[in-house]
């Protein structure tokens, strides 16, 4: 049996799903970019058949990556799902069709209402009907962990013989655990006569919070392909998280005997991205990528440390791409020099993103006395935009103070160029900025979260806002960053309301269509 394990990344399909993390056709293509220089052997673009945007993503991501590595699309166990996958995927180069049906007894009686004899049927015949487009096909058993072992074995024998490549055993609702999960592995190597003709895989959610636990137990049992998601994204508590699976691999080498061709060192930044655009944030404490993850503070682990890292560190921060608070550049420092460090920091920028990204780095350093390179990645998220502006700020006044009303001027810019000032009150100057931005622009929203952190320390540090609002019924995501809070929320309730501006332009006659969302 081989010792690599195929890394299957469905940020884009199933950690999309996750309520409030939808994404655009351009931000699933940062994503898309990103998972390629990470290593991901598989990309699940998503599901082509549920939206036109949908369908979009995935032809376009199929387009520019699909020489690169495998692009692959989700499919019902339906003609037209499949038809519609293959549209999608035809032209990229390594293409794969994922078909899925439900085998679980709860989900054939109350879902399907098929009996055993009509799932084998079906799984068969859309089997074959994919294999007729392309080679590299994967079949999931829905809802396989609590499916009955011996119909599992029916299954997926029957789905090998009609050409299936890949098995996936998805654990669809969290409710397996790590030795229960391992068996089922263990049973289907031992009784499906075929399984060595194809690669067993898992997809794992994380309910009971087991998810990367059982992913591990399922290569202990024979896994080949794990299926996971950056940051753990994905419907209810999540799937297994792509960087606790890799880092677990590659840290416990002895223990597994396997490898992955994951590029460890981007994913730092991957998550960071992820992140930002989906407005889901990183918990302190999350292991690999959160804030805390390499930080010490008990004294003697701090010595400890200073004495030999590996005596409290399993892991070192340069091996994530992890990006800490070093002392970098200053209001004297030259381009040339600004643009060694970005690369440093794994970013790559065309020169008018460069360009808007060092003015804001020069206007940062005449505010703050010490500039990090937290700031600096902080500044090119930022500046990166995944819409056009709708709207700009031009400037912006508040008054506010115990026993005052409080206030806000705000002028912002148009697309064509003309200027528009409006004032408003509010309970404190955010909301007095908010409700002026909203006079401005004739959008109505509803603010559901609005969180603040220090991107550095100190008392100048940059200060960074994350806004989620509901527009239209729908929800949009916004960050913007600044020394003054302010403006930091000015600039990611504004982002939002971009997204909104830019969702209503792409609405299309077409809706989308209510289907089950896989495994």
């Amino acid at each position: 049996m081989s010792d690599k394990i195929t890394i299957f990344d469905t940020t884009l399909r199933d950690g999309e799903q996750s309520p409030g993390c939808s994404m655009n056709t351009a931000e699933k293509l940062r994503v898309a970019e990103a998972l390629v220089e990470l290593g991901v052997d598989v990309i699940e673009a998503g599901f082509p058949i549920a939206s036109p945007g949908d369908f979009e993503a995935v032809q376009q991501i199929a387009r520019e990556f699909g020489d690169r590595t495998v692009i692959c699309g989700l499919a019902r166990c339906r003609a037209e799902d499949i038809d519609r996958a293959w549209e999608a995927l035809r032209d990229a180069e390594r293409a794969r069709i994922h078909v899925f049906l439900a085998t679980s007894s709860i989900h054939r009686q109350f879902k399907l209402k098929m009996d055993k004899p009509q799932i084998v049927k079906a799984a068969v015949e859309m089997v074959q009907r994919a294999a007729g487009y392309c080679s590299n096909i994967e079949f999931s058993p829905e809802d396989a962990a609590r499916t009955e072992l011996d119909f599992l074995c029916e299954v997926v024998e029957k789905a090998i013989e009609a050409g299936a490549t890949t098995i996936n055993i998805p654990d669809t609702v969290g409710y397996a655990v790590p030795a229960h999960f391992r068996r089922v592995f263990e049973y289907l190597r031992a009784n499906v006569p075929n399984i060595e003709r194809a690669v067993l895989s898992a997809h794992c959610h994380n309910d009971l919070g087991l998810a990367v636990a059982n992913s591990l137990a399922a290569i202990e049992g024979g896994a080949r392909q794990v299926e996971c998601t950056i940051n753990g994204l994905g419907e209810r508590a999540g799937n297994a998280a792509l960087e606790e699976v890799v880092m677990a691999l590659r840290t416990r080498a002895d223990f597994y005997g396997c490898h992955t061709d994951i590029n460890t060192t981007r994913l730092f930044p991957a998550s960071r991205l992820v992140s930002g655009i989906t407005g889901m944030l990183v918990q302190r404490n999350k292991a690999i990528v959160g804030q805390n993850a390499f930080a010490h503070e008990a004294g003697i682990h701090q010595h400890g440390i200073l004495q030999e890292r590996s005596t409290y560190e399993i892991m070192q921060p340069e091996d994530v791409g992890y990006v800490g608070t070093n002392l970098v550049l200053g209001k004297h420092s030259g381009r040339h020099a600004f643009r060694d460090r970005i690369q440093a920091l794994g970013h790559t920028l065309d020169e008018a993103t460069f360009q808007r990204v060092f003015d804001d780095f020069i206007a940062l350093a005449d505010k703050k006395k010490e500039v990090y390179d937290s700031d600096i990645v902080a500044l090119i998220e930022d500046r990166r935009r995944e819409v056009p502006e709708a709207w700009s700020i031009q400037g912006f006044h508040t008054s506010a103070g115990t026993g005052t009303i409080p206030t806000a001027t705000v002028e912002l810019n148009a697309a064509d160029g003309q200027s528009h000032c409006d004032a408003a009150i509010g309970d404190g100057p955010i909301d007095a900025v908010f409700n002026a931005v909203e006079r401005i622009t004739g959008i109505e929203s509803r603010l559901e979260d609005f969180q603040v952190r220090g991107v550095s320390g100190g008392k100048d540090a940059l200060g960074e806002v994350s806004v989620e609002v509901t527009i239209d019924g729908r929800q949009f995501f916004g960050k913007g960053i600044s020394t003054d809070i302010i403006e930091a929320s000015a600039r990611a309730f504004l982002k939002a309301v971009n997204k909104a501006f830019a969702q209503r332009e792409s609405r299309t006659a077409e809706p989308v269509l209510e289907v089950t969302r896989g495994v």
